[in-house]
């Protein structure tokens, strides 16, 4: 391939690679239509196999080599195409395969049904209801994701792409205007234009800050040097968080077209992915999308004619996610310890190298493009009067439908959880939802109806973060779940300040006090007052956020912890130390089968007669509850 040297090359690029994507344009308009297959007459058909991380970890690339094979067996390459996708987002139902033209989509496929699928489906045109999602509401099958609740509340911005195209085939990205807002910007709009497109969507940076981004682009433009950077943070590193990292694996090329742009309207020539270096697919897709956009002139020097030039390297990250806040990712790149910074002066002023430095995180990027593209007064018509947009949340936890999703800013905790995310599982009732990762708090029930927008859940004692979103029911303990996130702060602190160093690790030491059975009501003043102390005193965002599980489980659920210090119980039976084990002597027999795999010998009795345990040697390990057969045991 020949780069290309004028905007308009790409316009004749773009219709000749926009033919491979026509089948997938119109099969979008196919809802429970008659299935397709090539003994109907069916001209051409495309398998999209999801090749994102979790679907790979069940064998959907064991799916694809059994196509494949299937095809060559029977000589069908040239009337079947077999394409990985990225992510689709129902991670629940994975792995996923969706069937055009007709639209099929296909949920838990094993590599041991493609040969069903392949004779029945792509041969016959007959559909495998097997294998079709069930509605769990009507129990009827549903043949195509339109028709799926996870998908009808969702809008795809950042996430357009995924689940698409072919994330390793950069024409295919091409195909859905791609790079046609960095043609625009180099061949129409002057960098102030450009920013000033941002600042007027109303784009708020999404990992976790909601800084204007626009405002952010106009401070580094601003800023004086012959040497300025734009920086990528995909240092995603929140428990239970995957929104970057399937934005990278499904759409990489958007990451480095907004790359460039950003480089265009700040004045940069060279940009820097920092990315963990435990996200191996990430990094092989972001490195060949980068690769690509070289060999047809995206990147490089004189990108397009316009006399700009711009590139991008891969910088990686260890895994420490204090890395995340940005001088401490500046600080990693250059080969120091990650540890942040007082600002000002903010990395546009001095960042990388000392150098002015835009860093936005993927999901900010990710944006970019589109904005540009179908522009700034359609983006800001979406979500909330602060908030505009969309937002990518990581659904997990006690959830019927984990998975990753996108909808607008506004859109309720309630129609989240339960419209698309189906419920609670196993029909347990809602506890909890954790907001923001390691960084964020707990919401209630109470809370099912506010908007989802930054200062909502910052009002409530939450925060957006990146996007992750853990659902609790009934049988978590609250007092843990803060007890967990804090140990997980507490772990990855980098130790530079004395609040986040020394006054978490005494958070995390009164929690075991008081999960251990231990704590006095002088320790919940305690966590109350020191909590607003490290938030107020430390010097990044990981510590004066780190306390957010903490206060926001102690506002919402106080009960719980004077339960756990004045009664020395946990109603969800989940910290160890405050558990009683008994035998009902009524419902015993004495068959000994619970004393017999007891490890600390603490079950007592002889046989053919009721047992007892001794609570001075139990170890609360469950063993002997598992064990029973007659439900004899108990545990309060």
């Amino acid at each position: 391939m020949k780069a290309l040297t004028r905007p308009e090359d790409l316009n004749s690029l773009r219709r000749d690679a926009a033919a491979s994507l026509s089948l997938r344009e119109k099969s979008e308009t196919q809802t429970n239509g008659q299935s397709c297959g090539l003994e109907t007459g069916t001209g051409h058909i495309q398998v999209l196999v999801c090749g994102g991380t979790g679907c790979k970890a069940s064998s959907s690339q064991l799916i694809s080599e059994k196509f494949h094979e299937l095809l060559a067996e029977k000589k069908l390459d040239a009337h079947v195409d077999i394409v990985t996708t990225g992510c689709f987002g129902f991670c629940e139902k994975g792995p996923v395969v969706k069937i055009i033209p007709d639209n099929t989509f296909y949920t838990q496929v094993t590599p041991e049904d493609v040969p069903e699928i392949f004779a029945r489906h792509i041969i016959k045109g007959e559909r495998v209801e097997r294998l079709l999602y069930t509605d769990p509401k009507t129990g009827l099958h549903v043949s195509d994701s339109k028709h799926i609740d996870f998908y009808r509340k969702q809008m795809r911005i950042a996430l357009r792409n995924c689940g698409f195209i072919d994330p390793e085939n950069i024409e295919e990205y091409i195909a859905r205007d791609g790079y046609a807002a960095l043609a625009e910007c180099l061949s129409k709009m002057s960098p102030e234009d450009v920013i000033g497109q941002i600042k007027l969507s109303g784009l708020r940076g999404r990992g976790g800050g909601g800084f204007p981004t626009g405002k952010k682009w106009e401070l580094a433009r601003k800023s004086p040097g012959d040497v300025k950077y734009v920086v990528c943070n995909a240092d995603e590193g929140d428990p239970g968080a995957f929104m970057d990292r399937s934005i990278m694996e499904g759409d990489p090329n958007s990451i480095v077209e907004a790359m460039a742009i950003c480089g265009y309207a700040i004045g940069a020539s060279h940009g820097l992915v920092y990315i963990r270096a435990e996200y191996p697919l990430a990094i092989h897709r972001l490195k060949t999308a980068i690769a690509q956009a070289r060999e047809y002139g995206f990147l490089g020097k004189n990108i397009l004619g316009s006399g700009f030039s711009f590139d991008i390297e891969i910088r990686y990250g260890a895994g420490a996610f204090v890395c995340g806040e940005e001088t401490a990712l500046i600080h990693s790149m250059e080969g120091c310890r990650g540890e942040p910074t007082m600002k000002p002066p903010f990395p546009a002023e001095a960042g990388y190298l000392g150098k002015p430095t835009n860093v936005n995180n993927v999901e900010t990027f990710a944006n970019i493009p589109a904005i540009l593209t179908r522009g700034a007064e359609w983006f800001a018509s979406i979500g909330t009067e602060k908030s505009k947009g969309t937002k990518v949340f990581a659904l997990a936890g006690k959830i019927n439908n984990v998975g990753l999703i996108e909808v607008p800013m506004g859109t309720t905790l309630r129609e989240v959880i339960y419209d698309i995310g189906g419920g609670i599982k196993d029909g347990r009732k809602f506890k909890a939802v954790q907001t923001g990762g390691p960084s964020g708090g707990c919401l209630t029930e109470k809370h099912l109806d506010i908007p989802i927008d930054f200062d909502n859940l910052l009002a409530e004692g939450s925060m957006m973060g990146s996007g992750g979103m853990i659902v609790m029911d009934e049988d978590d303990c609250m007092v843990s779940v803060a007890r967990f996130y804090l140990e997980f702060t507490v772990e990855e602190s980098c130790g530079k300040c004395t609040p986040c160093r020394i006054g978490n690790k005494r958070l995390l030491e009164t929690l075991d006090k008081i999960t251990s059975g231990k704590g006095t009501e002088e320790d919940l003043k305690t966590l109350s007052t020191l909590g607003k102390v490290i938030k107020d005193t430390a010097l990044c965002g990981l510590g004066q956020t780190s306390p957010n599980p903490v206060l926001s489980t102690l506002r919402h659920f106080h009960e719980e912890y004077e339960e756990h210090v004045r009664d020395h119980k946990c109603r969800a039976r989940q910290c160890k130390a405050l558990l009683t084990y008994s035998i009902d002597s009524k419902l015993c027999i004495g068959c000994h089968l619970c004393a017999r795999n007891c490890p600390a010998e603490a079950i007592i009795g002889d046989v053919r007669k009721p047992h007892i345990i001794n609570p001075a040697k139990c170890i609360r390990c469950g063993m002997c509850l598992a064990r029973c057969k007659f439900k004899a045991i108990s545990v309060n």
